[in-house]
């Protein structure tokens, strides 16, 4: 039957689970949800997923969401071996730890930003988001440090949701220059992982634009 994603481009989430798939290298039937047009609110979907949410994986008859568990079970399942999530148990901590961070951190401050912009009317970004968001990408900073990627040496799904998430706020306009190990990883990341310009950058620049386009001149 195949592997079906439910994916909307400008999503970071749905973005890392699509590159995690890129990395794979699984074939799958990428299925666009436009969550601006509510498509994600439509019956057949909520059938698929109760809670409604992107990315959300279709693997025959097993359904599971949220890219950071995505990724994982795609290695698990496809994988030609378990370098991008390793099955030593410190590794996989390890690995494990960095899509927590992404999940409970770094993307919860993306959001905290950008959500309002988008779909409250707000057109200003908060002095205390600011520092918020900084400070987790000062975390990242040093898990970099020593690494080429953020669990180590090598690729893991980890790097695939952290990408997605950091280059969205790059494409809003933020500045990582600051953050020197992060703003060299996504270079990396960008060269490592299979189709990343199509896959990621582009619904990465879409997402900058659409922020961008509602803030007051002058935010970032």
């Amino acid at each position: 039957m195949g592997v079906t994603l439910y994916h909307f481009p400008m999503s970071g989430p749905s973005r890392g689970a699509l590159l995690a798939a890129r990395a794979v290298g699984v074939p799958i039937d990428v299925q666009h949800l436009d969550l601006i047009a509510k498509e994600h609110l439509k019956p057949e979907f909520i059938k698929i997923n109760p809670q409604h949410t992107v990315p959300t994986l279709v693997d025959g008859d097993f359904v599971v969401w949220d890219s950071h568990a995505i990724g994982p079970y795609l290695v698990r399942t496809y994988g030609k071996d378990d370098s991008l999530y390793p099955n030593d148990p410190k590794q996989k901590a390890i690995v494990d730890q960095r899509l927590y961070f992404d999940c409970g951190t770094l993307y919860p401050r993306i959001r905290q930003i950008c959500f309002p912009v988008l779909f409250q009317g707000e057109e200003e970004i908060y002095d205390e988001h600011k520092t918020s968001l900084d400070e987790a990408l000062g975390f990242l900073d040093v898990f970099l440090e020593g690494n080429d990627f953020v669990a180590g040496k090598n690729l893991t799904v980890a790097d695939c949701c952290l990408v997605a998430s950091v280059s969205s706020i790059v494409s809003v306009g933020w500045d990582i220059t600051p953050y020197s190990n992060v703003n060299s990883w996504v270079a990396r990341c960008a060269l490592t992982i299979p189709d990343y310009a199509e896959s990621n950058q582009t619904g990465a620049n879409q997402y900058g634009k659409a922020v961008r386009s509602k803030l007051a001149p002058g935010q970032i």
